[in-house]
């Protein structure tokens, strides 16, 4: 009988196992007439229609200036429709959290339009009517602060369609390194069950993938032009081979190393360091016909070593979500081991791994011994990835944790963060920051940065990207250094003598790691006076005075004195001033917040949640009005597994396949044998 249940319990686990496709897949076809349509992405099937054409971008050029820390970037997105049938084409594609998008040019054959800014209904009816009436038109809009959309409409056989984005970045040096990255393709993200069936989606997330290892059919190019003022030193990339073509030590020019690479599917990641990067105090002007602008920069203290560090509790909190499967999630083993195993034995943890649910270690949090650590490793070791992304229910089970008083808690969230409900996650946050400190860790080669960077900025941490195994000691190594001895806490500016006004940011976080302070704002008069930033080092008070007349005759602003776009540094305000009116979408829907943001995107000419970039060719080129609707579809992030997108099978429609698997697994746990065995190996495991 016994013998009989063993292999009953067999056979019922392999029927579950064949019983969910692995790679499931969905025709791109138009909705159904009642809208009905799974808001998970899924992966493309290519048609057998020569007619229409599938592909319609055929290359990305990237072309990005830096000079000093202010970064000037083109992209040039180029559609081509080598089928018989008219198109419209949509693309989704990501963007650092970081760049402030302020123009678009579209160019079919010799006919060049500079894109409008207007209200974001505005626009999107203005494009529907162009397509409607067989005009050619592009319409540029911002999803997510780092998710951007583009739909062309009406592209004729034969035509290519040139399309131009301009956009301006900051970068700032962490410890003394300076990074670019420029993102290059958006993962797919889990639509949770109760999102996708209250009709709150965006349709943007309907996205198609190419099966894993599937060549995309576009090209890619990647080239920077670095100009510092000063000799550059370890110019590196951790994501691509590059080839780099030296202008004398204090220039050169960056371009992918092997074209034959597709550089599509990860962040390129561009590091660098220059001599004498050490900032002391620098200010930039500017002065328009309405308002002047300024960026002040000011390095902090030297991180002090604090003896005394207090007793500290860390709760882990792991993605092991079918995105995660594989390299992702066998980096993040490493990482974690690595975080647990540097603890001190002063130190409490607990871990939490989280997918369609979450589980825990313990009810509490435990010493940080070799035998607990163990544990942890050991709990960690049997997990491969599967399921959905459920990280909201795993941050309440972590908040809920009991605390032990006086004991400082720091929740440390480890994923790829392909999922769809940020402002979920940043509001959770939001309403425990006075309970613990949150540290984010992304893991892969195109991570959800708004995610990592929204859950360090809400929680008052600092987030740290992860892009392989190597990188998994180093940065347990800095997140330990950061978390033991902040650099500067309760930092506070004041201007005397300066007449200043609109400084961004407003409120100065704690300073985890050694960057620049950056305040951006504006300014009347003459630029005279003093800044005073005060605030607290592990050794006690910390005071600076700075003479703004000083800095602005000096030009002292960066380690390289170059010259920048004269309009640079209004939008790098006005993207600082969005971030904190929209509070990282906590305050996204607040009418006043609405209304303020639209208008800061209207007077700067800057993409924003409300506002758009439209442009048409006022010329009837399509006057049988017959074009097809096109999904270009994405590559999966390099590393990232088809279990990306099948595991979302469970977050969006039932199949007959689901329904039969659990079925199967309901009957089996009636069975005495197996019910033993499934609890005993749950409280073993976890």
């Amino acid at each position: 009988m016994k013998r009989n249940r063993k292999f009953l319990a067999f056979l019922g686990a392999l029927l579950i196992f064949v019983s969910i496709p692995i790679q499931p897949v969905h025709a791109d076809e138009p909705r159904a007439e009642n809208g009905d349509k799974t808001g998970a992405p899924y992966f493309y099937v290519e048609t057998a229609d020569p007619s229409t054409d599938s592909f319609p971008l055929k290359k990305t050029s990237v072309t990005a200036d830096i000079n000093g820390i202010i970064a000037d970037i083109h992209v040039l997105q180029t559609y081509a429709n080598e089928g018989t049938n008219p198109i419209n084409a949509s693309y989704v594609f990501p963007a650092s959290t970081k760049v402030t998008v302020h123009g678009m040019q579209m160019q079919i054959g010799n006919q060049l339009v500079t894109a409008q800014i207007k209200e974001k209904e505005e626009a999107q009816e203005e494009f529907e009517e162009a397509k409607e009436e067989g005009k050619s038109a592009s319409l540029l809009s911002e999803e997510r602060p780092n998710v951007f959309s583009m739909n062309v409409a009406n592209i004729m056989p034969g035509d290519q369609v040139a399309i131009d984005l301009h956009y301006t970045e900051l970068i700032t040096p962490t410890e003394g390194t300076y990074q670019f990255v420029y993102p290059t393709v958006v993962g797919p993200r889990y639509i949770s069950p109760v999102l996708d069936d209250s009709g709150t989606r965006e349709e943007w997330t309907e996205t198609p993938y190419l099966p894993e290892g599937t060549a995309p059919k576009d090209k890619y190019e990647i080239q920077v032009s670095l100009s510092a003022g000063v000799p550059i030193t370890q110019l590196t990339s951790s994501s691509h081979k590059i080839d780099v073509q030296w202008q004398e030590n204090t220039k050169a020019v960056v371009s992918l190393a092997d074209s034959s690479d597709y550089a599509g599917n990860r962040d390129f990641i561009l590091d660098y360091k220059m001599t004498g990067q050490e900032i002391s105090a620098g200010m930039m002007l500017n002065t328009g016909e309405n308002e002047n602008f300024f960026m002040l920069m000011v390095q902090p203290p030297e991180r002090f070593d604090v003896k005394d560090i207090p007793p500290r509790e860390y709760i882990f909190v792991l993605d092991i979500s079918g995105s995660m499967y594989g390299y992702p999630l066998d980096t993040a083993k490493e990482l974690i081991k690595n975080l647990v195993s540097n603890l001190k034995e002063t130190d409490t943890f607990n871990l939490i791994l989280f997918s369609g649910g979450s589980y825990q270690m313990s009810e509490r949090s435990l010493p940080a011994n070799q035998e607990n650590i163990k544990k942890a490793i050991r709990i960690i070791d049997n997990e491969e990835g599967s399921g959905g992304t459920e990280l909201a229910p795993a941050l309440r089970d972590a908040l809920m944790i009991p605390s032990v008083e006086n004991v400082s808690r720091s929740i440390v969230v480890i994923t790829d963060g392909y999922i769809y409900g940020e402002e979920d996650i940043f509001e959770i946050i939001h309403q425990n920051v006075r309970n613990a400190d949150f540290f984010s860790f992304g893991i892969g080669n195109g991570v959800n940065r708004y995610l990592i960077e929204g859950i360090a900025k809400t929680g008052q941490g600092e987030p740290f990207i992860v892009a392989s195994e190597e990188e998994a000691l180093e940065t347990a190594k800095r997140f330990n250094t950061y978390i033991q001895s902040p650099v500067l806490r309760d930092i506070d500016v004041k201007f005397e003598g300066f007449d200043v006004y609109d400084v961004e940011p407003a409120i100065l976080p704690t300073l985890f790691a050694q960057r620049p302070i950056v305040l951006l704002g504006k300014w009347r008069g003459e630029p005279a006076g003093t800044v005073q930033i005060t605030g607290k080092t592990g050794n006690g008070d910390y005071a600076q005075t700075i003479s703004i007349a000083e800095l602005a005759s000096s030009g002292a602003a960066t380690p390289s004195a170059v010259s920048v776009d004269s309009d640079a540094l209004s939008y790098l305000w006005a993207q600082k001033r969005i971030e904190r009116l929209t509070n990282y979408g906590l305050d996204q829907n607040n009418p006043d917040v609405k209304e303020a943001v639209t208008q800061i995107g209207l007077t700067y000419s800057i993409l924003t949640p409300y506002t758009s970039f439209i442009a048409v060719i006022e010329t009837i080129r399509n006057p049988n009005q017959d074009g097809s609707d096109v999904n270009q579809p994405l590559p999966l992030p390099l590393g990232v597994s088809n279990f990306a997108v099948g595991g979302y099978l469970f977050g969006s429609e039932p199949t007959e396949f689901v329904l039969i698997g659990a079925l199967a697994f309901i009957i089996l746990m009636q069975l005495p044998y197996v019910k033993k065995r499934f609890r005993r190996k749950r409280t073993h495991d976890i």
